[in-house]
């Protein structure tokens, strides 16, 4: 468990990583739009979820392949890392998404459907 003001710190370095992350990302995978990450504090880094959206399901196919998935892995995994998280395999703390999936499932709200989905262990 980590104390509540490391928290704050942490989450601060991981945003700026993930931000720095999906920039670099924008230009080479086509359809990527954005990312976000959520954690439980209280189960560290084990619940670490690092959600990649695509704005169609055709685009989040194609990432799913070659060189785009190992892309995403590399990203993820020196983010994790600038921001001094270790996981092991980062690949084990990503997921995919795409646009099109949140609004035909969800209605477009993102929270809600981040919220459905089943938690790490």
């Amino acid at each position: 468990m980590i104390a509540k003001r490391e928290r704050g710190k942490l989450e601060r370095r991981l945003v700026a990583s993930l931000t720095h992350a999906c920039e670099q990302a924008k230009p080479l995978l086509p359809g990527f739009c954005w990312l976000t990450h959520e954690v439980d504090y209280q189960r560290f880094p084990e619940s670490l979820v690092v959600t990649w959206v695509f704005d169609t399901h055709a685009h989040l196919a194609q990432a799913l392949k070659g060189d785009a998935r190992h892309h995403i892995d590399e990203l993820t995994a020196a983010a994790l890392a600038e921001a001094g998280v270790e996981v092991g395999d980062a690949s084990r703390h990503l997921d995919l998404d795409s646009e099109e999936a949140c609004q035909r499932e969800h209605g477009g709200d993102w929270q809600r459907r981040l919220d459905s989905k089943p938690t790490r262990h």
